[in-house]
């Protein structure tokens, strides 16, 4: 039989193993597909070891560990009997969900301020993987195509290229950029359960979702039971998160809000961000108004300043350039505005958002400083996988101005750091342009042109 060359703690697996998963999910996925109505009542019964080595498989080993502290080299040691012992006490009952340890990363706006995430144990985030790998083929068929965030084979550059076509088709017209406040923090437990259980009512599969959501926090030795919210970092909140905003907001929007609309309206979400976009302003106006009683229903709040509505009307042919009627928005990291294209016609553009590029910038400048002794080769690998990180993402037709802008800060900030190093032989920019002919730094490239 043909091995897929991978490790799991020294046992090689079969591919036959991956490929019993495969078949699974797809059964279950024909089903759910079939019957949009029907409710599953037995789902962990495909939850067995060979699952579960492939959840562990699909698990990231290289994060930092729980509250037990066991890492992956650890619990690789005894792999299999730590998978039957996890398996054992999922299916009976007795598995406790131990709480997660509170970990805070930098937001990434530039303005230096962190976001609280969670950091479950080892085996607490296999059994969550194993959980969303059951769940996963049912709630496809069920998600709307107008969300992308946290979806296999979805990602925020189709989102981006969805909101380029529509706002285009429509000349602009009114952007309702929306902000829920908290949304992690402010998922009402019993209403996420009651939404499962309308497609999802397995006794294994409900129980260690509530256990989940009841799992306490510990920070700073202290343990606390928060009475709402889905902690940010859990490999199943993704996917939690994505089910309360799909009876929230996307089958309301597809169902009500849709029909009653005077022009053409379209939406596009990933995670908690949302972005609605209008032909007519009378539209745009009502569903405004209508939002935060939507959201009151379930616990959730509409940020009264973070969100507001953008007049984004196409200018005229003849306008040398946008007028105040031509707004601009930021979504998923970009500032969306018109602007001509080569032929000379107004088309959407988009660029790095200036918070963004600002606060990329300032996190290559504390790496650079408090990386400033490392060998110069060491720091070269690694400032080189932030660039081509950086162009990945912000890569886009027309964003070329401010890919170059970032490369030059990086430059600069380099150079700053290793003169830093020592007080001879400082370099201006002539020397330290010669050094980078033997480190160069990797130039700016599209790697998204068809957005």
């Amino acid at each position: 039989m043909h091995l897929i060359m991978e490790s799991l703690g020294g046992n090689t697996v079969n591919a036959s193993e991956f490929s019993l998963v495969s078949t699974k999910q797809q059964r279950i996925a024909q089903l759910a597909k079939q019957s949009p109505e029907m409710v599953f009542t037995s789902l962990a019964y495909h939850m067995d070891i060979a699952w579960l080595e492939e959840a562990y498989r699909r698990t990231k080993k290289n994060g930092a560990a729980g509250v037990d502290g066991v890492t992956a080299k650890e619990y690789e040691a005894n792999l299999q009997e730590n998978l039957k012992g996890l398996l054992e006490r999922a299916k009976s009952g007795r598995y406790k969900a131990p709480p997660v340890k509170r970990a805070y990363i930098p937001k990434g706006d530039g303005k230096g301020e962190v976001r609280p995430i969670g950091i479950p144990t080892l085996e607490d985030k296999v059994l969550q993987r194993g959980v969303c790998m059951l769940l996963e083929p049912i709630y496809e068929q069920d998600f709307m195509n107008n969300s992308f965030g946290f979806r296999p084979g979805r990602s925020q550059h189709q989102a981006l290229r969805v909101i380029w076509r529509e706002t285009m088709e429509i000349n602009g017209g009114w952007i309702l950029d929306v902000d829920i406040r908290k949304y992690f923090d402010t998922i009402e437990h019993g209403q996420i359960q009651a939404m499962l259980r309308q497609r999802v009512n397995d006794g294994v599969i409900t129980r260690l979702i509530g256990k989940w959501l009841k799992a306490g926090v510990q920070e700073k030795g202290q343990l606390s039971y928060p009475q709402a919210g889905s902690p940010q970092g859990g490999v199943i909140s993704p996917l939690l998160s994505n089910i309360y905003l799909h009876h929230v907001v996307d089958v309301w929007f597809e169902t009500v809000v849709k029909p009653r609309m005077m022009g053409k309206v379209y939406m596009v979400r990933f995670a908690d961000d949302m972005l609605v976009g209008f032909a007519d302003k009378q539209d745009a106006m009502r569903v405004m108004e209508v939002l935060p009683l939507r959201f009151a229903k379930f616990g959730l709040t509409v940020h009264p300043e973070k969100t507001r509505l953008v007049p984004f009307n196409r200018p005229r042919k003849e306008d040398l350039k946008p007028d105040e009627e031509c707004g601009t928005f930021d979504f998923l990291g970009f500032t969306h505005y018109w602007g001509r294209s080569l032929k000379g016609n107004w088309v959407v553009k988009r660029k790095t958002a200036s918070k963004r590029l600002s606060g990329k910038i300032q996190g290559i400048g504390r790496w650079c400083r408090d990386n400033r002794h490392l060998p110069i080769r060491d720091q070269h690998k690694s400032l080189c996988v932030k660039l081509q990180g950086h162009y990945q993402y912000y890569g886009i037709n027309g964003n070329s101005r401010c890919l170059s802008s970032f490369r030059y800060a990086v430059t600069q900030l380099w150079m700053k750091w290793l003169n830093r190093r020592t007080r001879k032989g400082k370099r201006n920019w002539d020397s330290f342009n010669d050094f980078l002919k033997h480190f160069p730094l990797p130039t700016p490239k599209i790697m998204h042109s068809n957005i």
